[in-house]
């Protein structure tokens, strides 16, 4: 076969993956990526509301940041959907695909919500030690189940993990039935609303953003964050997570005991995702139910992705997502539009931001050019 027939049965277009894009060109496709999608949400949007594209974007910005309350909204649910995304990382980086955040979140605020109201009595600090206690507990319990089928059976955790999401979405519309506020309603309402127990207090800077506990659930998260960059990146099982991930029997062969690892990052991935349903619970709804996840546990798999695990570019995407969605609500609001004009325009910068990684994580070289094309 010579050279020429050899050439003729490539394909014409195939991927090769990246080893060292630079940082600028990187940030610079991931850039045109959102200003491609903006261009057309503010295309569609102009057909939806007869209004140019930068008035509707001012208002994005408003819906988001343009009252003390706004902001407040804004950086607690980028604080909860950091937070999930910090506890997804350990498993993700073994390639352990824990798709069951939200399950574990859930049954964190499950327990989190049971501890205040049958310990309402109880001093303040001992009450939240023993809600943060019950919430890591839980998380763990949810957790378990897949860690250990994986590393003893070699089971699927993606299939695993995703099942105990719904069985923890039964479970909270059992408690809210059982715990309901008022008989018939299946809501249990707010926990403790006249005594507060078990509220996360207001901190120092409630004079600036208001009444609420700004700076606690920000330093909780943060904290997370730190915790676990340093973990991954310092720890020898830190060291340990990223050589199972790359091959399980190039650490078997250095010594290392695989099923211990898979199981007890696991359950540190699920114990901080369950962290979160407190956080949720008693820094922000004071309740619990079957959408007190906020579909969290599923958003954080694309920041925890995007960010390629690092933790500065992790609270940036979240952030901007935060923002997207507080911003986007505002929109439908304003310009009476229906909330799944908001859920399109989220989409639509979605999937511009997830298509551009192609390009940001591989080179597309045309057939006939040389292997280090463009």
């Amino acid at each position: 076969m010579n050279e020429k027939q050899a050439v003729k049965k490539e394909p014409f277009l195939r991927l090769s993956r990246r080893d060292d894009l630079p940082f600028l060109k990187s940030c610079g496709i991931r850039l045109i990526a959102v200003l491609l999608a903006l261009v057309l949400c503010g295309i569609l949007l102009f057909f939806l509301t007869k209004e140019n594209a930068f008035s509707v974007y001012r208002t994005m910005l408003y819906g988001a940041l343009g009252s003390s309350r706004k902001i407040w909204v804004t950086v607690r649910e980028t604080m909860f959907l950091l937070g999930v995304a910090v506890a997804l990382t350990p498993a993700f980086k073994m390639k352990f695909w824990n798709i069951g955040a939200e399950g574990q979140m859930l049954a964190g605020a499950i327990a989190t919500s049971a501890v205040m109201i049958y310990g309402a009595n109880l001093p303040a600090p001992v009450l939240m030690i023993c809600m943060i206690g019950a919430s890591i507990l839980a998380g763990l319990v949810w957790g378990f189940g897949p860690a250990v089928c994986k590393a003893k059976w070699n089971t699927n955790e993606t299939l695993f993990t995703l099942m105990m999401n719904y069985i923890a979405i039964q479970f909270a519309s059992f408690f809210s039935v059982f715990w309901e506020a008022v008989k018939g309603s299946g809501t249990i309402g707010v926990i403790n609303k006249r005594s507060k127990a078990g509220w996360l207090p207001t901190d120092f800077l409630s004079g600036i953003f208001g009444r609420y506990n700004f700076a606690i659930i920000t330093l909780i998260v943060l904290a997370l964050l730190i915790f676990v960059h340093v973990y991954m990146k310092y720890s020898k099982q830190g060291f340990e997570i990223s050589v199972v991930g790359e091959s399980t029997n190039t650490a078997r062969y250095a010594g290392m005991k695989v099923k211990k690892v898979i199981v007890r990052t696991m359950l540190l991935s699920s114990a901080l995702a369950g962290l979160m349903g407190f956080l949720i619970v008693s820094g922000s709804s004071h309740t619990v139910s079957t959408t007190t996840g906020g579909s969290r546990g599923f958003t954080a798999i694309i920041v925890a992705w995007l960010a390629n695990f690092n933790p500065v570019v992790m609270l940036i995407i979240s952030f901007f997502l935060c923002v997207l969605g507080q911003g986007a609500s505002q929109i439908a609001t304003d310009y009476n539009l229906n909330e799944s004009a908001s859920d399109v325009v989220c989409g639509i910068v979605l999937f511009f931001i997830l298509a551009c990684e192609l390009f940001a994580r591989y080179r597309v070289i045309v057939r006939g050019r040389k292997e280090d094309a463009e």
